[in-house]
Order: structure tokens, then sequence, then C-alpha cells
């Protein structure tokens, strides 16, 4: 509930210090745009958490699943694919034979460990750090730090990791005797800002990737307004529900993997880009069922 300030004492609103009535101004009573559109946006917020309800209590474990759905999909195709990947970074990568087992094996195991450890809420903290290593490895192994398709996508999924940390901290104390601590609030606050940062920037690489079109322009200008209401924390749920309806639609109609033939040279892409976008439409689901957190417009209007 917002706070409403009193104007007692202060000759404030239509009162006047003389005892006489003050002036009325009938425009005052006129709803701004900006009101309007507050309203309608908090229609629409309201009509989405009463359809949401039934389903309110999964969606955190629907989120942390979908998040480390690409990581439990690159480890089955690491399994399947064990001979072509030590031929890339053996041929390709120029990287030791006794190495590159070593790799696959390291990448495997931590993802694995670390996926299941997020869905059954176990060392999230530590699994999500496992899985941030594992993104940073990747890069640095497979030669792709300097792509920025990439870069932007991993990204978007280390800010769906963040989520999984907020949402998983309990309250305890962590730094040292004599130094300033941090409670859980505080390091929930600033960990979902950067989550909700990270979350965005694979959008931005769907805008500037690709032919332009009426579509392409409408639905890119579209989403980066979503975007920028996600990073300020404005009517964070309507936004990030609309993401999340966006990048579903995206993900079925482009990276529809499954109606390639097994031996397309393009099916491996689609498919790794159908489970990456699934991991940042899962940090999305975690901030719809969080919120934005302290650091947010939405924040603030309970306050002011």
């Amino acid at each position: 509930m917002a706070q409403i300030r009193g104007t007692a004492g202060y000759h404030l609103g239509n009162q006047s210090p003389f005892g006489n009535a003050g002036r009325s101004d009938g425009s005052t009573n006129d709803p701004s745009p900006l009101d309007a559109i507050r309203e309608q946006t908090s229609k629409i917020e309201d009509a989405l958490d009463t359809f949401a309800d039934p389903i309110k209590p999964y969606l955190p474990a629907i989120g942390r699943f979908l998040i480390v759905v690409t990581f439990l999909e690159d480890a089955l195709r690491i399994i399947t694919q064990w001979n072509d990947q030590l031929l890339y970074l053996h041929d390709y990568r120029h990287i030791w034979s006794g190495v590159t087992h070593l790799f696959l094996i390291i990448n495997v195991i931590a993802m694995t460990a670390c996926s299941v450890m997020i869905i059954t809420r176990k060392q999230s903290d530590f699994a999500v750090a496992g899985l941030i290593g594992v993104v940073i490895l990747q890069g640095v192994g497979y030669g792709l730090v300097f792509d920025l398709n990439f870069f932007l996508r991993n990204l978007s999924v280390m800010g769906g990791l963040l989520m999984v940390m907020s949402d998983s901290w309990i309250r305890k104390k962590f730094a040292p005797a004599g130094l300033p601590q941090l409670d859980e609030k505080d390091r929930k606050m600033y960990v979902q800002l950067a989550g909700r940062i990270l979350l965005i920037f694979l959008f931005i690489g769907f805008v500037f990737r690709g032919e332009w079109t009426f579509w392409r322009i409408m639905v890119s200008i579209l989403g980066l307004v979503a975007c920028v209401m996600v990073v300020v924390g404005f009517k964070t749920k309507w936004s990030s529900t609309f993401l999340v309806l966006l990048l579903s639609i995206f993900n079925l109609s482009v990276n529809n993997f499954w109606t390639l033939h097994p031996h397309h040279p393009h099916k491996d892409f689609a498919k790794y880009d159908f489970f990456q976008i699934l991991s940042i439409v899962g940090g999305l689901v975690l901030l719809v069922n969080m919120g934005p957190g302290q650091f947010s417009v939405d924040e603030k209007k309970k306050v002011y």
C-alpha cells in the first residue's frame, strides 16, 4: 500500500491558513495520460495475476528447470558427439589430446551436477558459480570469446543464473568479523538488479541481427521498450511476461530444429539456440515470480 503523507499543520491541500476554503482547480481532477497508462497496465497486471494464480506455486521450479536445460542438453550433446568434439578441439583448436579429454569430462560433470543441484535447490549459490565457470571455460576452449552472438546470449544466461542465486539465498552473514556485512535482503537486491540487466542482452543481439522487415521493426520496438521496463523495474511482471511470450513464439517459429533433416547442417545450431533461449525464458519466469527487487521503479512507487 502506498504511504499517504498527511497535510495537517502545513497548510497544504484545499485548506486556507485563514480558515477560508481554498480554491479548487477542476483541471487537477482530470487524469493525466501517464495516469491513464498506469491504470491500464495495472489492470493488465491484475489479469495476469488472476490467470497465473493456478501455476504460481510451480513458477520457481519451472524457471529453474528452464534455466539449466541448455546445460543438460549441452552435456548430452558432448556425450553423444564425443569423437567429433575431440576432433574439433585437437585439430582446429590445437589443444593436446589429454587436455581435450579432461576438458570435456570437466564440462559434462560440472554441467550435470550443477544443473541437478539447481533443480533440487541444493547449494544453489555454488551451482550457479559452477555453471558461470562452465560458460567462461567453454568460451575460451571453443574460441568463442570474441563471438558477439555467443557473448550476448551467454550474458543473458548468466542473468538467469543470477536470478536463481537471488531466489535461493537464505538469511545469513558471510563477511568476516570487522568488515561491513550484507544481509540477505541487500545481497538479493544487488543480484536481482544485475540479473535484470543481463537478461535483456539476448534481445539486443536479436535486434541487430538479420534482415529488417516491417514486422521485425515492430517486434524490435516493442521488445526494446519491454527490455527497458525490465531494466528500470517498471511494470516488471507485465514486461517480463511479454518478453516470455515474444521469445517463446520466436523460438518455436525460428529455431524449430525438429523439422530439419537429421543431417541438416543447421540442425545443431538451431537446437543450441532453442535451448539457450529456453534458459533465458526461465530467468524471466523467475523475474515474474520474484519481482524486480528494491532497485526498481515498482518498489519506489510503494514508498512514495
